[in-house]
């Protein structure tokens, strides 16, 4: 009772279809391979080092302090 046979896969497949329809299901596995081939592109890519000129330090401002408020 708790093993799945080949004819409770029939009907869970035969479900799916009605519910989604024939042209839902292929839409969606469209989508789901273009993100999977959009997903390795991504990963191909080698993201390209920066390359600047100048080195840049951050520039820090000194603190102004009023004096008449002591």
């Amino acid at each position: 009772m708790g093993s799945f046979s080949i004819w409770h896969l029939i009907v869970i497949v035969v479900l799916v279809m009605v519910l989604f329809g024939r042209g839902k299901i292929s839409e969606l596995m469209g989508d789901v391979a273009k993100g999977v081939k959009n997903f390795r592109q991504g990963m191909a890519d080698d993201p390209k080092p920066q390359v600047t000129s100048q080195a840049e330090t951050p520039v820090v401002e000194p603190v102004k302090t009023d004096a008449s408020k002591v």
